[in-house]
């Protein structure tokens, strides 16, 4: 059952008429190798955990894993993760070589053009994903470029809310900044 209004095929193979890119397979897929993923996440110039375990952990807890791959080499990713209720578009990131000519900054993977659909296809295929399970809302974070992709996804802002993190201290660098507890 496809909810979602943007159609997206589980594979496909892609051909852009000037020849720029060809054979991308998109495709939901159950869990990608976390030292494949690393070095994407690396390429990309993108921080992410540096340990295999956290990294590991982190698709363990992922709901959807999406790829997008030419000539086997893994060039794009998009995850989404849920409680069961709210489900999130935790990322979609694509090569920049892969993106068109209008990806200038090529910061870390993130969709600043998607010229031929790829980034759209891999975003679709997880939201259709999460509305299949049967979750009514879902968020996405977006910098940049970031929003005219989301919105272009259908994801509006939210009025009034913003963005924020907390770094835990085994993670945070020794700035001085993280609090060891949270004051209740």
């Amino acid at each position: 059952m496809n909810l979602y209004t943007q159609e997206a095929e589980p594979t496909s193979n892609m051909t852009e008429a000037t020849g720029m890119l060809k054979d991308i397979q998109v495709e939901r897929v159950a869990k990608p190798d976390v030292d494949e993923l690393l070095e994407f996440y690396r390429r990309q110039k993108f921080t992410t955990p540096n340990r295999r375990e956290k990294l590991q952990h982190m698709l363990d807890n992922t709901f959807c894993f999406v790829s997008a791959r030419r000539n086997g080499e893994l060039i794009g990713v998009a995850r989404g993760v849920t409680d069961g209720c709210w489900g999130r578009l935790a990322e979609c990131k694509l090569d920049p070589s892969c993106q068109g000519p209008a990806c200038v900054t090529k910061l870390g993977g993130r969709i600043e053009h998607d010229a031929y659909g790829v980034a759209k296809r891999m975003a679709s295929l997880v939201i259709n994903a999460l509305l299949d399970f049967g979750i009514e809302r879902i968020d996405a974070v977006a910098y940049g470029t970031e929003v005219d992709f989301c919105e272009e996804l259908g994801f509006k802002p939210l009025p009034g809310v913003v963005a924020m993190e907390l770094v835990s201290v085994a993670e945070a660098p020794d700035s001085g900044a993280a609090a060891s507890t949270v004051a209740t």
